[in-house]
Order: structure tokens, then sequence, then C-alpha cells
């Protein structure tokens, strides 16, 4: 992430003139008046568009992703002499930045792996725990099941916007693919059964 633009805008903001409320909220909280709020506004909107992670175009030097971001957490070699860089927010989070980048060292593309359409890739009795990890990262919880020797791994994403589910990757003792399961996130339960 550029910071900054963020620390530009903060200091934008902190040279607008503040007033305090008229009074009808708490004391000594404070507002921005007409022309100067709406402005603020704008910056604030504006700023974050600047901050898109998505935003790379195809065939940019991929030291821009390093500048922006910080440098990757994971990197993975891929089959056609690239890498996969990728900038995870597991164990919590629930979203994986993954940037493929050519042998020359240019940007092919950018995206967010843990989604539905991202995890519907995986093939089940073809892939190995090898192609999860270069797709997926390393996952938020790995457990081995002792009596069924199987592995699974789980990450956990947010579907529609809305739910908060893991993704679950079932492994044979060979580390092969068996089957994949969307079950409810319980850190995210709420208390009365709703995610």
């Amino acid at each position: 992430m550029d910071t900054r633009n963020s620390f530009a805008a903060a200091r934008r903001l902190s040279a607008l003139k503040l007033k305090p409320d008229s009074g009808k909220t708490s004391a000594g909280s404070w507002r921005l008046s007409g022309a100067a709020g709406a402005g603020a506004l704008a910056a604030l909107l504006l700023a974050g568009c600047a901050q898109n992670p998505l935003a790379y175009q195809p065939g940019t030097n991929a030291a821009t992703l390093s500048a922006r971001l910080g440098q990757p957490s994971e990197v993975y070699a891929l089959a056609d002499g690239g890498k996969r860089l990728m900038w995870p927010t597991q164990p919590f989070g629930e979203t994986t930045l993954a940037a493929d980048v050519s042998a020359e060292g240019t940007i092919q593309s950018v995206r967010q792996v843990l989604q539905p359409n991202e995890f519907a890739r995986a093939q089940v009795g073809t892939w190995t725990e090898h192609d999860v990890l270069t797709n997926f990262g390393r996952p938020e919880e790995a457990v081995y099941m002792p009596l069924k020797n199987q592995e699974i791994w789980s990450y956990r994403y947010q579907e529609g916007g809305t739910w908060k589910l893991l993704y679950n990757f079932y492994f044979d003792h060979s580390g092969v693919l068996r089957m994949t399961q969307k079950s409810p996130d319980t850190l995210n339960q709420n208390g009365d059964g709703v995610f």
C-alpha cells in the first residue's frame, strides 16, 4: 500500500478549518463546515480510489508491486519460469492478493484468490498440496485427522460480500486433493447461529 497518498490526504484534512459542533452531538465533537466538509469527503474518496491494490496494468514492471504493497509474504515458482507473489491476510483476514509475474519481471495479472471462482479451479484427484499452496498460499489452519489419514487445510474467506466461511481442502496420505468443502467460520459466528 502506498502510504504517501494517505499521509498527504491526512495533511490536507488537518489544514482544513474545523469548528466545534453546534450542540446535537456529544461535547467536544467537531465537524467540517460547508464546502470544506464536501472537499474533505471528496479527498478521502479519491485517496481510497488511488489505493486499489488490483489496479495494475499487465506488462508493468513488477517492482511497482513491492513499492506499493511492500514485500510479498509468499513467493512461488510457476511452471512458465515466472513467479506468483502473495500478500495474504490469513489467519484472521479473508483475502490473499496474488500477482503473477513473468520470468522477465513484468506483471501478468493481479487478483484476490480467496473467492469462489478461484476455489472452483481446484481439481479433485489431480491437484496436490503443492498446487493448493501455489494457488492460494498458506492456509489459516492445517489439521491432521489420524483415523482417516487425511490432512485438511482451511482458508477463511467471504462469499457474496456477506457470508464469512472457510474453504477446506482434504488431502490423502500422499498429498493428493480428495475433496473440497465450504463450512461456516465459527470465528465470525455472532452467537445466535447466524454468521
